[in-house]
């Protein structure tokens, strides 16, 4: 039997997802933390997108990271052009919560990003994190080149590993390429817990370390 929350566990089909709007949300373009664009160019950078759950504290933990040029919040893998949060939240238009990464390569290699990504969640509960249950939740990475998608599925299979040996889950991430569309969310939701030092904070991983990223 289903539970109350099984409707925000599985996807729409796409004839079902809100129609969104053509229009993207309006964006203050600077980064509360440091000032750099949230939008742009990014030429001699790299970009990558990464679901954790909520995104507030999976961006916050991003930014934190040497070589780490930006980061932004916004809504991808789905249906919906443009969705708002609230759009999201309904489950009806397939998005994962994701944070776009922008990284300098020369100063951090895509591996000690997904060190980070592996340890900060737990990325084997499907349609859920932790007490946030829906499709909205999921664990995702979404490459922009095959170097990351080759990375990314390494670093799976090897963290996979790891849990296999303490008798934890299988791993249910979705790693793509190309890159679905990246939608920015909300000015409200960007930097989130830098303008609200105090808020909820969803982050928690295994406590299984994984052996990949030890160093750029």
């Amino acid at each position: 039997m289903l539970n109350i929350g099984a409707f925000k566990q599985r996807l729409p089909a796409p004839g079902d997802a809100l129609p969104g709007r053509d229009t993207p949300m309006p964006l203050h373009n600077a980064h509360h933390v440091h000032g750099r664009p949230l939008r742009d160019a990014f030429e001699g950078l790299a970009r990558i997108q990464f679901g954790m759950g909520c995104f507030w504290g999976a961006e916050r933990m991003f930014w934190s990271i040497p070589g780490v040029f930006t980061t932004a919040v916004g809504y991808a893998g789905g249906y919906t052009p443009n969705p708002t949060y609230r759009e999201v939240c309904s489950g009806l238009t397939g998005h994962a919560e994701m944070v776009l990464v922008v990284y300098d390569p020369a100063a951090i290699g895509v591996d000690a990003l997904l060190k980070a990504f592996w340890e900060g969640h737990d990325p084997t509960q499907g349609m859920r994190q932790g007490n946030d249950v829906g499709t909205q939740y999921r664990s995702a990475i979404y490459c922009e080149d095959e170097a990351q998608y080759s990375a990314a599925t390494s670093s799976r299979d090897a963290y996979q590993a790891r849990l296999d040996a303490v008798g934890l889950g299988i791993i249910s991430t979705e790693i793509a390429y190309p890159a679905p569309p990246f939608f920015y969310a909300e000015d409200d939701h960007q930097q989130y817990l830098s303008k609200n030092p105090g808020g909820y904070c969803g982050l928690g991983g295994t406590g299984i370390s994984c052996p990949v990223g030890t160093g750029a």
